[in-house]
């Protein structure tokens, strides 16, 4: 593969997202169309010439020249689009056809985070909000959107033309947010967050249950809020702490062949030291106030799971945690991994009970525990809810697993 090759799609990724939010941010939300036709115009002419010229020394610097050129040239040319835009335009009417697009550091920070408590916006549905913030805040395509979430194209378009269309109708200015906005939608900025990581952590794709470059824009949006005073508060922190200790297993999730592995055969070698400090770097910075979210609280259970040593106080302290976490806000998975830690404080027999209380009959992971937990207690029914999980799991890598524990087992009767 050629530097151009390698090239384009990385810059595709890193500044797309960048010109579009300031485009995006001068425009008006309105106009978000234009400044993705702009951008993507900008891409193309960069393809067509780097092909017959060969790469610029800055390639990067000459993606905004032309962005910034073409911008100019837009507005020459369209001079309707340029009569409604004046009276929004953050310029001089008079100085519209000398516009400098200004893609400094700081002014791309600046529209990113404007961007940001834009697209997580409460009146759009959460799953239209994950789309339009892969899109616009991540530069993913509508096709690679739509291989993570097991759907089709045009669903992903679907979800993201009736979000734009929403945020339209509603004539949102775009513009730093606001005391009383970070106060009213940073939960919903961080909800959009946390389940942008989790899908990149956990995959619903079938060929994959991890897609780190997901989990890594998750990561350097929320990175954002810390950066900027006015939205780094404690559960912005412990997000990123969360985020940080379940990014450093990462390289020890799956083998050489693509396989999971799990937490307890994991290479602790593997384990990325200098994330789990970084995690509890921003953990120690949540600690702060008088307020306890549930990203502290699954923070903390993260932070437990960087020490490989099985402990009683270990699995007590993540139960405790568990307890606390499911009083605060209630889930499935949460109660699942609820008795895992049991299982590890109390046995077997407890956690049996505990489980099959919750009867999730449509979750693989509900019947893969079940299948652990009967797995040195009766073989055979470990055995029934091992095949049963095999039938809800969509994942390759899931399935995988589960196979490997139906031989197992199938060595002891």
């Amino acid at each position: 593969m050629s530097d151009k090759e390698e090239l384009l799609p990385h810059l595709f990724r890193n500044e797309y997202q960048k010109i579009v939010s300031v485009l995006i941010n001068l425009f008006g939300i309105a106009h978000v169309e234009v400044a993705e036709d702009i951008v993507s115009d900008t891409f193309l002419s960069a393809t067509e010439n780097w092909s017959h010229h060969g790469l610029p020394d800055n390639p990067t610097a000459w993606l905004y020249t032309v962005a910034k050129n073409k911008t100019k040239n837009h507005l020459k040319r369209n001079r309707l689009f340029e009569a409604k835009l004046v009276p929004q335009i953050k310029i001089d009417s008079s100085l519209s056809e000398e516009l400098e697009l200004d893609l400094s550091y700081q002014n791309i920070f600046d529209s990113q985070l404007a961007m940001i408590f834009a697209v997580c916006n409460p009146i759009i549905p959460s799953e239209s909000q994950i789309a339009l913030a892969l899109n616009l805040l991540c530069g993913f395509g509508a096709q690679e959107i739509a291989d993570a979430f097991v759907t089709n194209k045009e669903v992903i378009y679907k979800r993201i033309k009736r979000a734009k269309e929403t945020l339209k109708e509603a004539n949102l200015p775009i513009s730093q947010p606001s005391i009383s906005e970070i106060a009213e939608r940073l939960e919903t900025v961080l909800t959009t967050l946390y389940l942008l990581f989790s899908e990149g952590y956990y995959s619903t794709s079938q060929q994959t249950n991890l897609r780190k470059d997901f989990c890594m824009e998750a990561m350097r949006l929320n990175y954002m809020l810390i950066q900027n005073a006015a939205t780094n508060s404690p559960k912005v922190n412990a997000l990123m702490a969360l985020m940080c200790f379940h990014s450093s297993r990462f390289d020890a999730r799956t083998d050489k062949l693509g396989e999971s592995v799990l937490y307890h055969e994991q290479d602790e070698n593997l384990w990325n030291q200098e994330l789990i400090e970084r995690g509890n770097y921003f953990l120690n910075n949540a600690a702060t106030g008088n307020h306890l979210s549930k990203y502290h609280l699954e923070a903390g259970i993260a932070a437990w799971h960087t020490q490989k040593e099985d402990t009683p106080a270990k699995w007590e302290q993540i139960l405790q945690s568990y307890d606390h976490l499911l009083q605060l806000e209630y889930s499935p998975i949460a109660a699942l991994n609820r008795v895992y830690a049991l299982s590890k404080v109390s046995g077997a027999n407890p956690a049996i009970k505990e489980a099959e209380k919750l009867n999730l009959r449509d979750n693989q992971f509900y019947f893969s525990l079940l299948g652990k937990l009967y797995a040195d207690v009766d073989a055979k029914v470990a055995l029934s809810h091992y095949q049963t999980a095999l039938g809800l799991a969509r994942a390759e890598t899931d399935q995988l697993l589960i196979k490997r524990n139906i031989e197992s087992l199938h060595t002891q009767l």
